[in-house]
């Protein structure tokens, strides 16, 4: 990495917390994003353990779906080839007492191209739902759950 990019990244790290700081209400996206073997996929980020649906912050200016797009593309190389349908929201209070999560099923989902391990995600893949890996996060099953098993919704992410 140049020692530019790395610079970027710093500016941008710090942009983030600053905005997180600042801001009256964060809202994020995550989604379900199932293969057409019907395997979920699954990241691991550099930062915090366990495994994750993927998704992140909605930009200032962005829809909710342009934000998904951009998310599943950044963690995954991964493209929809059908709209995600928006199937829940929640309160996130782990993140911030402001944090609200938009969570999508994504059908079909394509990965272009393959990941590789960086400064933020050690580890991306599908996985079969009756082998998730031990470390996928309480919320991670909770979503997966409510949405394969028709589990009561919980409004908190």
């Amino acid at each position: 990495m140049s020692e530019m990019a790395a610079w970027q990244k710093i500016v941008r790290q710090a942009q983030r917390a600053l905005g997180l700081l600042t801001r009256p209400a964060t809202l994020g996206v995550r989604a379900i994003a199932l293969d057409a073997a019907g395997r979920v996929f699954l990241v691991r980020h550099t930062y915090t353990p366990g495994f994750y649906l993927p998704g992140g912050g909605v930009e200032s200016g962005e829809t909710a779906l342009a934000a998904l797009a951009r998310e599943l593309s950044e963690e995954g190389g991964l493209e929809c080839s059908e709209p995600p349908r928006l199937i829940g929201f929640y309160y996130n209070p782990r993140h911030s007492r402001r944090d609200h999560v938009a969570l999508y099923v994504a059908n079909n989902v394509r990965q272009t191209r393959n990941r590789a391990p960086d400064w933020e995600i050690a580890e991306s893949g599908f996985f079969a739902l009756d082998a998730l890996p031990a470390e996928a996060t309480v919320s991670t099953r909770a979503r997966l759950a409510e949405y394969f098993e028709a589990a009561p919704p919980d409004p908190i992410w």
